[in-house]
């Protein structure tokens, strides 16, 4: 289970040199009226404007993943896959959320751009971690869709390669194919050594 929030004192979650920002795949797609739509995945997009603004303010660095797909991806089910076809890049379902406020130094991360090949982590066969580590980067905010594909296994790599990660447990939702894939999520990321935050937490 994620920590609790009186487990650790209020200044742990305070900004400082080497944070970064992570937003994962919020793409029109995944976004209401999309060809793969997340459940409430609209509901991340105000609150990860309100990290944005945090970082921004602080002088850090925001990233952003994105799917971006041949128009023949494995993953479709047309050629196979598990998934309806989405954020084909250059269509419009493969923008980022128009009230996602990016800042315009924000460093995008295309993920998933061969045909024969599928990738949810933002650093599966991308320059993720050179860009992180060239930026001095060694604690992860993360947050995003979906909960337990792309964020799940984005935060995985994340802590394999040695950064501390901080999922933004408000600013994630799931697909859940199956009910409770979520929650399972984020219990997986916990047990590997995520730690769960809020803005709330942030603030404090």
């Amino acid at each position: 289970m994620p920590p609790m929030k009186n487990e650790l004192a209020p200044a742990r979650w305070q900004l400082q040199p080497g944070d970064a920002l992570l937003i994962v795949d919020v793409q029109n797609d995944f976004l209401r009226g999309g060809s793969l739509a997340v459940p409430h995945g609209n509901q991340v997009v105000p609150v990860l404007n309100r990290y944005i603004g945090a970082f921004v303010a602080q002088g850090l660095p925001v990233y952003a993943t994105r799917d971006w797909h041949p128009e023949r991806h494995c993953s479709f089910r047309a050629q196979g896959g598990p998934w309806p076809s989405h954020c084909v890049a250059h269509t419009r379902g493969a923008e980022f959320a128009e009230a996602l406020l990016l800042p315009p130094a924000v460093s995008v991360i295309s993920k998933a751009t061969s045909a024969d090949r599928d990738a949810y982590s933002g650093f599966d066969g991308t320059d993720l971690d050179t860009r992180l580590r060239a930026a001095g980067v060694h604690r992860l905010f993360v947050g995003g869709l979906a909960t337990d594909y792309c964020v799940l296994n984005t935060v995985r790599d994340a802590l394999q390669l040695g950064y501390d990660v901080m999922l933004l447990s408000d600013a994630i939702r799931p697909v859940e194919v199956q009910p409770g894939d979520g929650e399972r999520a984020e219990a997986e990321m916990a047990r590997l050594g995520a730690r769960s935050i809020t803005l709330h937490d942030m603030a404090a």
